[in-house]
C-alpha cells in the first residue's frame, strides 16, 4: 500500500514521502496514529495544500522534545529493588519501573520511549540509559539500582 507520512517515522521516511509499507503496518499503525495517509489523489492535493500547517507542527514537537531533553538529560534516577548478596537483583527493573521513576522526579515519559539495548537491569550499579523523546532527540539518564 502506498501511503504519504504526514510526520517522520524512523527507518521509513520524513514528512512528505510516500512510500510503500505492507497493508497490516499501514492499516494497523500509520493510518490510526494519524502519522500516515493512503496515497491518493486526492489526498495527494489535500496535503500539498497543508504542507506548510505540517511543517510547522512537525518543528514545533522538535522544539519541545528538544527542551524536555535539555531538562532530563543528565538526571539520576534511582530504583529500589529487593537483591542477593552478589548483587543481583531478585526479578528485574525494566522500561515500566524507570517510567514510574522518572514520573516521580516530575517527567512525564512513556515507557516506550526508554531505550534499554541490553534488555532489562537485573544487577546493582548505575546505568547510563538513553530516552528517544523524538525521533531525531535523544537525552542520556543514569539509572542508579540500588538494594532495598
Amino acid at each position: 500500500m502506498q501511503i504519504i507520512l504526514l510526520e517522520k517515522v524512523v527507518n521509513l521516511g520524513n514528512l512528505g514521502d510516500i512510500v510503500k509499507v505492507k497493508d497490516g503496518y499501514a492499516r494497523n499503525f500509520l493510518i490510526p496514529k494519524k502519522m500516515a495517509k493512503r496515497a491518493t489523489p486526492a489526498a495527494k492535493a489535500e496535503f500539498e495544500t497543508r504542507r506548510a500547517e505540517l511543517e510547522k507542527i512537525a518543528a514545533d514537537k522538535l522544539v519541545a522534545a528538544q527542551g524536555a531533553a535539555e531538562k532530563l538529560s543528565g538526571l539520576s534516577v534511582s530504583v529500589a529493588r529487593k537483591a542477593g548478596l552478589d548483587g543481583r537483583l531478585f526479578g528485574s527493573v525494566g522500561n515500566a519501573d524507570i517510567a514510574d521513576a522518572l514520573k516521580a522526579a516530575g517527567f512525564d515519559i512513556d515507557r516506550s520511549a526508554i531505550r534499554l539495548p541490553e534488555g532489562p537491569l537485573k544487577t546493582i550499579g548505575e546505568f547510563p540509559i538513553d530516552v528517544a523523546l523524538h525521533t531525531d532527540v535523544l537525552a542520556n539518564i543514569t539509572v542508579a539500582v540500588v538494594a532495598e
